[in-house]
């Protein structure tokens, strides 16, 4: 027991006390900047089955830091190699996790350029696609008619794209509710769309790989989550069994939508944040002098 009380003590004295007498404001500035990078981790991947997979990584570093703290032979020579191949072994396992955050990240600020640059779509030919988008999928859900639609933002969908049929065409209610008509050759797969144009039909997605999904929802579902997971897309889905509308965002799926609930939702989440505030200053100016 003293000699374990001994090496905790020589290790919190090296590796906490000591560094906490010597420590400096960039020192702060690290230690701050490390915190924020492990809960941005911890965030991404609590949903998700690589916290299953980072738990085991986390017994297996413990015990071979346990080893050789406590100079167990056995421990050493079992885990012994493993602080040296561990960073190998964790980008293999968690490759699509990983591919995922660096998608987002590398997408996230393409985003907030483009917002300021005349690339940027008018305020009102936008809520005239999520109208068209919002109609459909009502009509779709009224008819119990199965849908997958896909509105691509800043992660760009090419491989998926490339697996459906092209069509490049301007975005229009009806023309959504005749590719998932159900007799149509292109009803079961996904429609992608991308600045404002249905880009492709019959896109495949990948599945969500999550074993906590509702056992209720099917394929479409899945696909839906999965497509969220991998990539910022917003992806409506309408149930062929029921009708209900579904909004998977992030990997995580919303249900019970209807046509001003989604409306506004799409409003929200596609709309850039300058021209929803100028918007709502021209409002509230409108009102003022209607009042006046």
């Amino acid at each position: 027991m003293d000699v374990i009380l001994n090496t905790v003590k020589s290790y919190l004295n090296t590796y906490i006390v000591s560094p906490l007498k010597t420590m400096e404001i960039i020192d702060m500035v690290d230690v701050l900047l490390l915190t924020l990078i492990l809960f941005f981790i911890y965030r991404f991947i609590r949903e998700r089955r690589a916290g299953k997979l980072l738990l085991g990584v986390a017994c297996v570093l413990v015990l071979s830091l346990l080893g050789d703290a406590l100079d167990m032979p056995a421990i050493r020579f079992v885990f012994g190699d493993f602080r040296q191949i561990g960073v190998i072994a964790i980008l293999i396992l968690f490759q699509p996790e990983l591919r995922s955050v660096l998608e987002k990240v590398g997408g996230t600020p393409l985003s907030g350029i483009r917002t300021i640059t005349s690339d940027s779509r008018e305020l009102s030919a936008l809520g005239a696609e999520i109208d068209g988008i919002c109609s459909a999928v009502s009509d779709l859900s009224r008819d119990k008619v199965g849908a997958l639609i896909v509105i691509e933002r800043s992660t760009k969908l090419g491989e998926y794209i490339k697996s459906g049929v092209p069509i490049d065409a301007s975005l229009s209610p009806y023309l959504l509710r005749n590719i998932f008509f159900n007799k149509a050759p292109l009803h079961d797969g996904a429609v992608i769309i991308r600045s404002g144009r249905i880009c492709a039909a019959g896109c495949f997605l990948p599945l969500s790989t999550k074993e906590d999904i509702n056992k209720d929802l099917g394929t479409r579902h899945r696909a839906a989550i999965g497509m969220s997971e991998c990539s910022d897309a917003i992806v409506i889905v309408v149930s062929e069994e029921t009708g209900v509308v579904s909004l998977s965002v992030d990997g995580n799926l919303e249900r019970n939508y209807n046509y001003n609930t989604l409306k506004q939702e799409l409003n929200r989440m596609l709309a850039p944040a300058g021209q929803t505030e100028h918007s709502k200053k021209h409002r509230r100016e409108k009102d003022a002098s209607d009042r006046g």
